[in-house]
């Protein structure tokens, strides 16, 4: 009988994906890597001696050498850092060697000098992970267990990949992107599992070659990868921005400092603005089809998706469980804007996602939405409302900047076309309710790789796509 065809597909693809050659002791990856060094540079010394052929040339010579050092170098360097050798890798570095003494054949030597450098850095690319959302279901039973927090909810984000304890009482989230494995935010689950998830999760990491970063580590969980024994490599806490999280049960506003809050809300009923909380997985077509039409009109992102740690996608998708839209209509019952939130803990916490608005929406109006969330999800029993991330928020809150801070201030504006870090501070300012910090934890001696990654992944742009109801996809 014949196989069908995706299964012939999905076993072509893992046998591309084994691993042949992996070296898991650290004293064998110095040796390893230690050892073909010093044969490469024998072999050098071998080519650079050889006169034999009567077009071999010093110029030649030098070039051969310079060449396989280079590739021995790159294979060495894979190999101290423990990435494993695949199929797929052998086979595409056999092609690059092959195409390098294609190149030579028809006399073009420089080119056929890179191929041949090139296949050391094929041959030991750093291996990925890819994306789990059939765990989907796993993944919410472990965010819906887990309280206190407000970044548990983004670990669903359909393009992270997860590692579970062996019985699945915890999980991390993250991804791989150029030889490191980015963690998102701290574990979920059972925290008393959290160090076990954290030490399995470290030898994995071990086994593929992979160097860690965490983006969005609470203060709390800092002492999970504070261990550099553990860890096998010291990962230095950066302060990147503090949660704001209101207590729900004590929100009211009253008081001096919360009249801007009071001055925002009342134009939004003074303009006749009503507000209803829905279901996102409960939507509609009519629903989802007018939601649609503010997203796609709305002053950012709306025929594309960013983020990774601190977000979901799929906006009105239906895709995640446990999603909450705020909606607010003027007097003629046109929705002027929504707040996406997402439940976690049983109900005990709850996490803005993204907020949209249609432009010239009403002042006042996300104010409004995020005021009424509130107290809708008082009197369901919540305990903890995340509104947002507020990033560097010291850094706008100084009024007298020096040096330092003022040149932070003006790199942040640069990225105003991606986010208004600033404006989103005003906004959340007004609610008075500046949380723990969060930190990205890295090695500075890889300072400059690891922003480009972290950067990446989070502003790299990805087509949103919505359901065929809305009439856009």
């Amino acid at each position: 009988m014949t196989e069908p065809p995706l299964q012939v597909a999905s076993r072509g693809l893992r046998a591309r994906e084994r691993v042949v050659v992996n070296v898991d002791s650290r004293v064998a990856r110095w040796i390893g890597a230690l050892a073909l060094l010093v044969a490469g540079f024998w072999l050098v010394s071998l080519l650079a001696r050889t006169h034999h052929h009567a077009n071999w040339h010093a110029d030649g010579r030098l070039a051969w050498s310079l060449t396989v050092l280079a590739a021995v170098a790159l294979i060495a360097r894979g190999i101290f850092l423990g990435r494993p050798v695949t199929a797929a890798h052998a086979i595409l570095a056999g092609l690059a060697v092959l195409a390098g003494l294609g190149a030579h054949i028809i006399a073009l030597d420089v080119p056929g000098n890179i191929l041949i450098a090139a296949s050391g850095l094929v041959l030991m690319w750093p291996t990925t992970v890819r994306a789990q959302p059939g765990e989907l279901s796993r993944v919410w039973a472990l965010v819906n267990a887990t309280s206190g927090d407000p970044v548990a909810p983004f670990a669903m984000q359909y393009l992270k990949s997860h590692h579970f304890t062996a019985d699945g009482a915890a999980a991390i989230a993250y991804r791989t992107r150029l030889g490191y494995a980015v963690v998102s935010g701290d574990p979920i689950g059972d925290e008393t599992r959290f160090a076990d998830v954290v030490a399995d999760f470290v030898a994995m990491c071990h086994t593929r070659g992979w160097r860690i970063v965490v983006l969005g580590c609470s203060r709390r969980r800092l002492g999970l990868w504070s261990e550099p024994e553990v860890i096998g490599q010291s990962l230095h806490p950066v302060p990147i921005g503090r949660d704001v999280v209101i207590d729900v049960p004590a929100f009211a506003m009253v008081g001096r400092q919360f009249r801007n809050l009071r001055q925002a809300v009342k134009r939004t009923h003074n303009a006749g603005i009503t507000t209803e909380l829905l279901a996102e997985q409960e939507l509609d077509d009519r629903q989802r089809t007018e939601l649609a039409d503010v997203l796609l009109l709305s002053a950012k992102g709306a025929h594309a998706e960013r983020g990774f740690s601190m977000i979901l996608d799929g906006t009105l998708t239906g895709r995640y469980p446990g999603v909450l839209l705020m909606i607010g209509r003027d007097p003629a019952g046109r929705v002027q804007g929504f707040h996406r939130y997402v439940v976690a803990g049983g109900g005990s916490d709850v996490t803005l996602d993204v907020p949209w608005r249609r432009r010239g929406a009403p002042n006042g109006l996300d104010e409004r939405l995020s005021v009424d969330m509130i107290e809708t999800m008082k009197d369901a029993g919540a305990q903890r409302l995340s509104l947002a991330f507020a990033a560097f928020p010291e850094i706008f809150k100084d009024k007298e900047r020096g040096l330092l801070s003022s040149f932070f201030y003006e790199v942040i504006h640069l990225g105003d076309a991606l986010i208004a870090l600033e404006s989103l501070y005003r906004y959340l300012r007004k609610f008075h309710a500046l949380a723990d910090q969060r930190y990205v934890l890295l090695s500075f001696s890889q300072l400059f790789p690891v922003l480009f990654v972290l950067l990446s992944l989070e502003f790299m742009p990805r087509r949103r796509r919505l359901p065929a109801a809305t009439g856009w996809e």
